[in-house]
């Protein structure tokens, strides 16, 4: 049996054509990084707040809901920030985890026109194991670990830079 030469030389090109439409759709929906969005002052009466999450190789990529007093407000994307501006007044601030540890959520007191920095940070091997079963390494298992998440204040300083650089989820 034989192969025609035009049918080894076609297959390559459909294979690059895959990847530079794959790449060029991945750009297309990328969101654009905070620094070049237009950021609107915060509403008369409100105070805004901004929830980031910078990461490092080994953080989770998981999405998990950002809370405040119980309510869902954003989601928590790895290399993202966004805002929410809410009435003066007091909240819990918290991200739907796992893991479960002291000093993980916040509560604050918001006054109208203040501008607030949530940093979320993840501790992926808060609760892990390596190998199989026994934990010997040896079984076959696997490795896991489970997201843990943490809210941190930042000040504005500091958070703005960071901030500037991630890719902007929206307000």
């Amino acid at each position: 049996m034989s192969i025609h030469p035009t049918i080894l030389l076609r297959r390559p090109q459909h294979a690059v054509a895959g990847i530079v439409l794959l790449a060029t759709a991945a750009c297309v929906h990328s969101p654009p990084p905070v620094a070049s969005v237009a950021i609107p002052p915060i509403p008369a009466g409100e105070a805004r707040v901004w929830f980031y999450r910078p990461i490092d190789a080994y953080d989770s990529m998981a999405t998990p809901y950002i809370r405040m007093n119980d309510q869902i407000v954003a989601i928590s994307e790895p290399l993202g920030a966004s805002y929410r501006d809410v009435p003066p007044g007091p909240y819990h601030i918290t991200v739907d985890s796992y893991g479960k540890d002291f000093n993980q959520d916040k509560d604050v007191q918001l006054a109208a026109g203040q501008e607030l920095y949530a940093k979320v940070v993840s501790l992926r091997g808060w609760v892990s194991t390596t190998g199989g079963a026994g934990g010997d390494g040896d079984s076959g298992g696997g490795d896991y670990g489970r997201n843990t998440f943490y809210v941190w204040l930042i000040p504005a300083e500091t958070a703005r830079a960071e901030i500037a650089r991630s890719a902007f989820y929206g307000g």
